[in-house]
């Protein structure tokens, strides 16, 4: 188990910087600090490396979704799903950038992991987003849609991170660019969901 870690950590650094296809196992092998035939003891192929690689990570990148509490107050329950999938942001940018080149090929070696594990989980917290909406505890928008735009407006983070440092400056560190995006993300889907009811509430309770 130990020297399988060491072989998915190593191949994490090789396929997210070169791809599936540029990687190649004589790296990987390198990477780990064993053999190649040491290696291939524990995956046959470089496609058996890949696919639990991407298996591990997708378990992850799941993870903040399968949170989500029906039974929670679901405005905070979403606050904090869009700052757990930040923090995977900023704390796991080459898986990012390798779950997104996948998913830019047409997802050829994981389409399988996408229709048995993330669409059932998907649509399980749609019916989450549903049942708030129909209590009228969120304003009613395509569930589906809420979570793809909280995926893409969350990873952006790691898969442009360069471009973000860029435009906001030297003086933006890592803790402070990803507080002011946790807050402005928080304001737009927040804020968007909140029905006007409590959105006055909320600047009644905040005048007194």
């Amino acid at each position: 188990m130990e020297n399988e870690e060491r072989i998915l950590d190593a191949a994490l650094e090789e396929f997210s910087v070169h791809g599936f296809r540029g990687a190649t196992i004589d790296r990987i092998a390198e990477h780990a600090g064993m053999s190649k035939p040491n290696l291939l003891y524990y995956f046959r192929r470089k496609q058996d490396i890949y696919e639990a690689l991407i298996a591990r990570l997708l378990d992850k990148w799941l993870e903040p979704l399968q949170e989500l509490d029906a039974v929670g107050d679901p405005l905070p329950e979403l606050q904090s799903y869009i700052r757990r999938k930040l923090e995977m942001a900023r704390d796991f940018p080459r898986e990012s950038r390798l779950f997104a080149n996948e998913i830019l090929q047409g997802a050829p070696r994981i389409k399988r992991l996408l229709e048995s594990e993330l669409k059932p989980l998907v649509e399980e917290k749609a019916e989450v987003l549903r049942g708030w909406m129909k209590q009228g505890k969120i304003n009613p928008v395509d569930p589906r849609h809420l979570i793809f735009s909280i995926w893409s407006t969350t990873q952006h983070y790691a898969d442009f991170d360069v471009q973000v440092q860029v435009i906001l400056g030297p003086d933006s560190g890592a803790a402070g660019r990803f507080e002011d995006a946790a807050r402005y993300l928080e304001t737009l889907f927040l804020d968007g969901l909140r029905p006007q009811g409590n959105a006055e509430e909320q600047v009644q309770t905040r005048d007194q």
